[in-house]
């Protein structure tokens, strides 16, 4: 029994070193944002899309072209824009004469890290292109099925603020994303470190040093480890507890469904790991919630009219909820 556990450590531990590597890595580029990393890297192990948010210039879409460097897969960009169509993002079928036929064409979609950049910029028609690929992991076009290959990852990132040309992004699609991080500002000695990072040397030089740390099968790997952790009764029951009262809670109008559920669980799993821990505590719970939660709920046009956030609602239920020790 003790040498199965050690086992177990041991492989904990390959994957500690791996995610403290990557974390130093975007550490030479990207100053603060820890908790951003740390959700970029939980999202990979959990096989979840993630979904970043905050205001131009705060280094989202930088941040995700970081992490798709750090793994070695096929990586692909997509710019959403008010005139994309969805067979720009899925593909299309080319008619080839030689052969008098039919081929399809595949589109950016197919790849391991996707980063489908301002997501909301681009009109609900193409925004639907994704929920099948997102949610079935296939896209079927002309009644053939395409499989994706994995890992499969889509990191999208968003503004905040409303501006010209922009579309809300629809609660099942919303639905389909893991997480949803929020990048703030950086604090005035970040930014200081910021214009001197850059005064030294030039983005692209640090950008073009970075080496892959991760391959697809090691992914793969990892994510079986984080599936298979062992989670204790009382802690999925507290799971199930915070995502029920958000479906009774007066400040909402909408409450998550039991995809949150497999959500936290998954992700908390992940964060677990990513301390070198076999086992899940209360604590990674409640680090998970908010970024789990925030984009699947909808507060009550009187609770917004009052500044409340949907991370301050999550709190206030964990608050109410007595913690499994």
């Amino acid at each position: 029994m003790e040498e199965q556990h050690f086992e177990q450590r041991t492989d904990l531990s390959r994957l500690n070193e791996a995610v403290e590597q990557i974390r130093q890595t975007l550490a030479t580029t990207i100053v603060g944002q820890r908790e951003m990393v740390d959700l970029l890297i939980a999202g990979i192990l959990a096989d979840g899309h993630i979904l970043i948010e905050g205001v131009p210039g705060v280094a989202k879409t930088l941040s995700a072209k970081l992490i798709a460097k750090c793994i070695d897969a096929t990586f692909s960009r997509i710019q959403f824009t008010p005139d994309l169509m969805p067979s720009d993002v899925l593909g299309t079928s080319v008619f080839n004469p030689k052969e008098n036929e039919f081929r399809f064409k595949r589109g950016p979609i197919f790849g391991n890290i996707i980063l489908v950049d301002e997501i909301n910029r681009s009109p609900a028609k193409t925004q639907a292109a994704l929920f099948e690929v997102m949610e079935e992991r296939q896209v079927t076009m002309d009644g053939h099925t395409y499989k994706m290959e994995e890992p499969f990852v889509v990191l999208a990132t968003q503004n905040p603020i409303e501006q010209e040309g922009t579309y809300r992004l629809p609660e099942a699609q919303l639905d389909r994303f893991l997480f949803k991080i929020e990048v703030g500002y950086p604090t005035l000695e970040e930014e200081a470190l910021i214009l001197a990072g850059h005064h030294a040397q030039k983005l692209d030089e640090k950008i073009a040093e970075i080496k892959p740390i991760l391959g697809t099968s090691a992914i793969d790997a990892y994510r079986k480890t984080v599936k298979g952790l062992h989670v204790e009764a009382k802690l999925l029951e507290f799971i199930a507890r915070i995502v029920h009262e958000t479906r009774n809670h007066k400040s909402l109008y909408l409450g998550a469904s039991p995809r949150a559920s497999l959500a936290i669980a998954n992700s908390a799993k992940a964060i677990a790991v990513m301390d070198n821990r076999d086992f899940i505590t209360p604590d990674d719970i409640i680090r998970v919630a908010p970024a789990v939660l925030r984009h699947r709920l909808i507060l009550t046009p009187e609770r917004e009219m009052e500044g409340v956030t949907t991370d301050d609602v999550v709190k206030q239920i964990i608050k109410g909820i007595e913690v499994p020790r």
